[in-house]
């Protein structure tokens, strides 16, 4: 058979080929725009009322509840990725709790949402050029409560990386809050300065996503720059210092957290119960920020 006829005999097939990919790919693509989500389950709520500002690099948005306040203040910091604007979305769960406090006619606290951008630590000023946000916020709190009028209590509220600022904040300055709700909290029992074998055995003990936990494992060392400076913020090192002015806590958590915050998290419940440091442990079998809403709201305004 000569060269030509097999190239003759062969475009069909290539042309064939060739279709038949193409029509692959459609169906494909047809199916995933078919099969995904059409939606979101969206929260049935009164939004409260929304007033912003900013102070220096932080930016705030102050919340009332139409159907009045109790006179603490709530400060709410987010996790990666939000804004100080996430308290009245409908598709999140800070409008779960909402919802909670308006359907037992329950008084809220004043709400102040908190960000920096949309990452960011809460540490205090050490030898990296981003650390000193600490510092920052509690001098601006006075300012901030100038519009809100001066706090019965101080709350503070955060989940996932928030989770992680207001342990920082609540176990760093024990007198200025009263209450902690830490939701999902990046709390580790390894340092993010532990070798690359115990951050593999992390992974596997906790079930954690290596790319997640490697991430986090960055992050940590652009705000803190030794094992020095991550004791000073690490929750578990900090709950060692904790005495009878510490704030109360409330600690969630998911069994099956993508970012490996299960064990850590249950272990500050334990070691801060032993300290003598009322605390409320809700340990979930879910994933990442899965939350008891009903619990929550009610801590927050007990």
């Amino acid at each position: 058979m000569s060269a030509r006829l097999i190239r003759l005999l062969r475009r069909p097939v290539v042309a064939w080929g060739i279709a038949g990919l193409v029509l692959l790919g459609l169906v494909n693509w047809g199916w995933t725009e078919l099969t995904r989500p059409w939606g979101s389950q969206a929260v049935r709520f009164d939004p409260a009322g929304q007033t912003c500002g900013t102070s220096g690099a932080l930016r705030y948005c102050i919340y009332r509840a139409r159907q009045g306040t109790n006179g603490d203040v709530l400060y709410h910091l987010h996790g990666r990725g939000l804004e100080e604007t996430i308290w009245n979305d409908d598709t999140y769960l800070t409008a779960m709790v909402q919802a909670q406090w308006q359907a037992r006619g329950a008084v809220p606290p004043t709400v102040v949402t908190l960000s920096y951008g949309p990452i960011w630590l809460l540490t205090p000023k050490g030898q990296r050029a981003e650390s000193g946000l600490l510092e920052d916020l509690m001098g601006r709190l006075s300012e901030i409560e100038a519009r809100t009028g001066a706090p019965r209590r101080r709350l503070l509220m955060g989940e996932s990386m928030g989770g992680l600022n207001v342990l920082i904040a609540g176990l760093s300055e024990p007198a200025a809050f009263q209450k902690v709700a830490a939701l999902c909290p990046g709390v580790y029992a390894d340092s993010p300065f532990g070798s690359l074998a115990s951050m593999r055995a992390a992974v596997e003990r906790t079930g954690a996503n290596p790319k997640a936990a490697f991430g986090i494992r960055m992050l940590a060392r652009r705000y803190v720059a030794d094992e020095a400076e991550w004791r000073r913020i690490s929750p578990l090192a900090l709950i060692e210092r904790a005495g009878a002015d510490s704030p109360e806590l409330y600690l969630s958590n998911g069994l099956y957290d993508a970012y490996g915050n299960y064990e850590g998290t249950h272990l500050l419940a334990q070691r801060a119960t032993t300290r003598g440091v009322r605390t409320e442990w809700r340990p979930l079998y879910g994933g990442h920020c899965a939350t008891d809403v009903a619990s929550l709201a009610d801590f927050l305004v007990r």
